[in-house]
């Protein structure tokens, strides 16, 4: 048999020549030691990821190899990081070179010095890098180890203000099922007084517009609220302001996409991030999805978010049970 008619026959089959073997997704996670790799993996599994933690590098090759035949796999999450036997970087990269194009991405955990600093005090686990320095100089000491992946990460994801909820609704919008094939574009509000979101590729900062903050009937209600999206697209500025906003995004979207990038993140902030970046957020959601563009939207700061991710931080809860306790007074008592 010919090639040409073996070509011909899977073709009337209903198949192509690269059906023989389907290409596994794979996601490769890696980071900072305590910034959240083991949490990120449990989103995965829950997605319906098969996950494997600290594989060693050697069978990394074994576990990406495509079944063969068309026979369907899951997804694969694999965590791995300098605990991992044989790792190196420059093999971790390598690794993902030769499988680029074939639905392999990275992702990387990281957090604030701080953070890491007060994880490793609550757990009271040693820096795997640490030896006989101090945790500060092993965390800076893995950040070094790790530049060249951090730059190479398809995502970075910074957990410094965000708990296992709120990182498994970042993952799933961007490796769910449905959320691959094409770029897909992540819309997030934000409050400025709690920090820029560490993923944003792009961030528009929309304080300019009139506040509903300061009108008594909308303070409570937030920027999904029809009266309070009125307020706000009343201002003269909104409707200038959004033409221009969607003629720069649009473009961008093609190039983002013809060079390769499969995750795009537009930060919307305000002062509370309640309001004004919410209603933006939601309208330029509502202009992706209109041009059938996938959109996953997120509010980092609303509702409970904000005082939640405070709240979260490692020893807060502590500490105010520390102060509670010394400021309970007991009765006195009679000396016997």
């Amino acid at each position: 048999m010919t090639a040409a008619k073996g070509r011909t026959m899977i073709k009337r089959a209903g198949l192509s020549p690269r059906a023989r073997t389907t290409p596994r997704r794979v996601v490769l996670v890696t980071g900072i030691s305590g910034a959240g790799k083991s949490s990120a993996l449990k989103a995965f599994e829950d997605m319906g990821f098969e996950t494997v933690d600290n594989a060693p590098l050697g069978l990394l090759e074994k576990l990406i190899a495509p079944a063969g035949r068309g026979r369907p796999q899951r997804p694969l999450a694999v965590g791995i990081d300098v605990r991992t036997r044989d790792f190196n970087v420059r093999g971790l990269l390598a690794a993902l070179a030769k499988h680029a194009g074939k639905k392999a991405h990275l992702v990387f955990m990281d957090a604030t010095d701080a953070v890491l600093q007060r994880r490793y005090a609550e757990t009271r686990h040693r820096h795997p890098l640490a030896g006989s320095g101090t945790l500060g100089e092993g965390i800076r000491r893995e950040r070094r180890l790790l530049r060249a992946a951090r730059e190479r990460a398809d995502l970075v994801i910074d957990t410094s203000e965000i708990g296992p909820g709120e990182l498994k609704h970042v993952l799933s919008g961007r490796f769910a099922a449905g959320a691959e094939g094409g770029m897909v574009v992540f819309v997030t509000s934000f409050a400025y007084r709690h920090g820029l979101p560490g993923e944003a590729d792009m961030v528009f900062d929309v304080r300019f517009l009139r506040n509903p903050h300061y009108r008594p009937e909308l303070k409570p209600r937030d920027g999904r609220d029809r009266a309070v999206a009125a307020y706000i697209g009343r201002d003269r500025h909104f409707a200038g302001f959004f033409r221009h906003l969607t003629q720069l995004v649009g473009p961008l979207l093609g190039r983002y996409a013809a060079e390769g990038k499969s995750y795009l993140t537009l930060a919307v902030g305000c002062t509370g991030g309640r309001h004004r970046s919410v209603f933006v957020a939601e309208r330029l959601a509502q202009w992706l999805k209109k041009r059938e563009i996938p959109v996953e939207i997120r509010h980092r700061d609303l509702e409970t978010g904000a005082v939640a991710a405070h709240n979260r931080r490692p020893g807060r809860n502590r500490s105010r049970a520390l102060r509670a306790r010394k400021t309970v007074k007991r009765p006195k008592g009679r000396r016997q």
